[in-house]
């Protein structure tokens, strides 16, 4: 595998090199001065780092040691370490981010007759019950390519028409936002437009809002399907102006996005939808070459007893053929088997289609970059040297942007814009802490509300800011257990504040660089309220269930209502069945009596945490 890496990362470099002496007969740089130039990935070893800089490894070594750093020849260098050494011995580094993505970039490079238009990829969005499925329904019986009608299997996720005028377009049946922002986070971009589905008969509602504003951060254009019109309550101009409040304009208002009022049930001006998306894709101006190797999306993954692993694939640009070897993520394969989305047996896939393919050695990720190779041992080689550098990542695991490094990471250029994304309790509040943050905008860095909403902190919000390296500010709220979860696993930072002047002094002595080590809130345990006994002795007490941590004796404890903060406090019993204890665990049941709070309801969520003072890190 080495033998491959090093072959396959010196072919990077001679490819650079041959464009630098390109350049040179041309009257640009000298053939010597392109050789100081390499290109790496970041966790490669000593002895890789050798080869690519044409020294022996006793040299590296050497080098090394003289920095500071005991090393062997297998030893992997993080990316500080490799550039530091490469100054030593008169190199630059240009570093790929994932290995070898950099070796299909070059393949890329075609010729612009053999490009040809692809069918444009559809998500349907919006919020429950406002009528996706039954759109996505109606579209598939009445328009759908040649074969049995209504026999399309959902599971694969995605499923192609044909409309009026011989245009295809595929359309991804997601599980929601959540999901296209999970593979956004990925680097799967595979959407190119957006239908917002909202209801006539109701208003803009949280998962609309949520909708939007994940489509925006996306970057991608969005058609609005005002459905359910054949109702008698049906309001659509009201939904047009609750629309352009959350900055979606639609053209009959003066704006930019295009709006149709359906109905999925009677077929109303489907059609006309159809035609739109077609419209869009047009001005889109969609291409992709069919005569590469293929490249696209991994959109789900799932085990099927008799089948093995089964994905579902969006093919972006390139053929996928039966026998192709393949890579997605750290997993490799070869295409054994493809089916469509009606479970038919298909022997190619182009651009802009969506296959199932048998064949992996592994469960890939949605999202995954799916890419075909020529060969069955450099797919493995690739996937293998894949999987050791994430077992690297995880020990070395970057984090995500923090408040209190702000300034510093915005001195070195990394950085020029603080994304925010803001939950509260109230709505009033919520606008007035945007408003007061927007403010703080200087020439030097934009600050950006990228989302604002009321409620408890969600998966959702965790999401779209660690797909768009934002900070989430939580006035008077707190998150889920699982969105918690989900955050510290993603590495994306959550501010919690009480008083509005003191969330925008914080946030403006960070962007000046004067923010004081933070005091960081640890939720030790969280327990739920199943029953609550008034007891003439002891007060009320409430019959919890432990759902995470451990609840101690001693420390402070809040009490959660619908994710709000109604009180903060220490417990004054805490017992299993009829005993005192010092702490109750995970999955067991409690009895628990707080200081000076009887008010305890069904469904509150009793929180223990400590308060740590972290020093400041740059």
């Amino acid at each position: 595998m080495a033998e491959s890496v090093r072959k396959t990362l010196a072919s990077l470099d001679q490819g650079q090199r041959r464009r630098h002496h390109h350049r040179d007969e041309e009257g640009g740089e000298t053939a010597a001065e392109a050789t100081k130039l390499i290109r790496a990935a970041e966790f490669i070893t000593v002895a890789e780092l050798a080869n690519l800089l044409e020294v022996r490894p006793q040299e590296v070594i050497t080098t090394c040691m003289g920095l500071g750093l005991m090393a062997t020849m297998n030893k992997r260098l993080d990316k500080d370490s490799i550039q530091t050494i490469a100054d030593e011995f008169g190199f630059e580094v240009e570093f790929v981010s994932e290995y070898a993505e950099e070796v299909e970039t070059e393949t890329e490079e075609v010729a612009g007759e053999r490009l040809t238009s692809r069918p444009p990829v559809v998500t349907v969005m919006g919020h429950v019950d406002h009528g996706k499925t039954s759109l996505l329904d109606y579209i598939r019986k009445t328009n759908v390519i040649a074969g049995e009608a209504g026999g399309i299997t959902q599971h694969i996720g995605a499923y192609e028409v044909k409309v009026a005028g011989g245009k295809d377009i595929t359309f991804l049946d997601t599980p929601g936002h959540e999901a296209f922002t999970a593979m956004r986070a990925r680097g799967a971009q595979v959407t190119d437009l957006v239908v917002l589905v909202v209801a006539a008969d109701d208003r803009v509602m949280p998962q609309t809002i949520e909708a939007i504003d994940h489509a925006k951060a996306a970057g991608v254009p969005i058609i609005v399907a005002i459905n359910k019109i054949d109702l008698p309550g049906a309001r659509p101009d009201l939904v047009k102006q609750e629309l352009a409040a959350r900055g979606v304009v639609v053209e009959e208002f003066g704006g930019k996005t295009v709006a149709v009022e359906v109905s999925a049930k009677k077929g109303i001006n489907v059609d006309k939808l159809l035609e739109m998306i077609v419209l869009e894709s047009d001005l889109l101006d969609l291409k992709a070459d069919p005569t590469r190797r293929a490249k696209g999306a991994v959109l789900e993954a799932r085990v099927e007893q008799g089948r093995g692993i089964v994905a579902s694939v969006l093919v972006d640009s390139g053929t996928l053929r039966i026998g192709d070897a393949f890579v997605a993520g750290q997993h490799w394969g070869r295409v054994r088997a493809m089916f469509d989305e009606r479970g038919h047996t298909v022997k190619s896939a182009g651009p802009s289609t969506p296959v199932e393919v048998l064949g992996w050695n592994g469960t890939p990720g949605a999202g995954d970059i799916f890419t075909a190779f020529d060969g069955e041992r450099e797919a493995r080689d690739l996937a293998n040297k894949r999987q050791a550098l994430h077992r690297e990542h995880e020990f070395r695991a970057a984090t995500k942007i923090r408040l209190t490094d702000f300034r510093a990471r915005m001195a070195q250029g990394e950085t020029s814009e603080l994304k925010l994304i803001i939950k509260g309790d109230v709505d009033g509040s919520v606008e007035a802490l945007s408003e007061s943050l927007a403010k703080l905008s200087t020439s030097e860095v934009q600050v950006r509300v990228i989302r604002q909403a009321v409620g408890q902190i969600s998966e959702s919000d965790v999401l779209l800011a660690a797909a768009s390296d934002a900070i989430i500010v939580g006035f008077h709220t707190r998150p889920d257990p699982k969105a918690r979860e989900l955050a510290e696993r993603e590495k994306v930072e959550i501010r919690f504040y009480d008083i509005i002047y003191k969330a925008v002094e914080e946030v403006r002595l960070a962007l000046e660089g004067l923010l004081k080590p933070e005091l960081k809130d640890v939720v030790t345990g969280s327990a739920e309220a199943r029953q609550v006994f008034k007891l003439s002795k002891a007060g009320t007490v409430a019959g919890c269930m432990v759902t995470s941590g451990t609840i101690p004796r001693t420390g402070k404890v809040r009490l959660l209502r619908a994710g709000v903060v109604e009180w903060t406090g220490r417990i004054a019993a805490l017992k299993r069945f009829k005993d005192d204890v010092r702490e109750v665990a995970s999955g067991f049941e409690c009895g628990i009596t707080l200081e000076g709070r009887d008010d305890i309801k069904v469904g509150d969520v009793i929180e223990a945490f400590n308060i740590e003072e972290l020093a400041r890190t740059l």
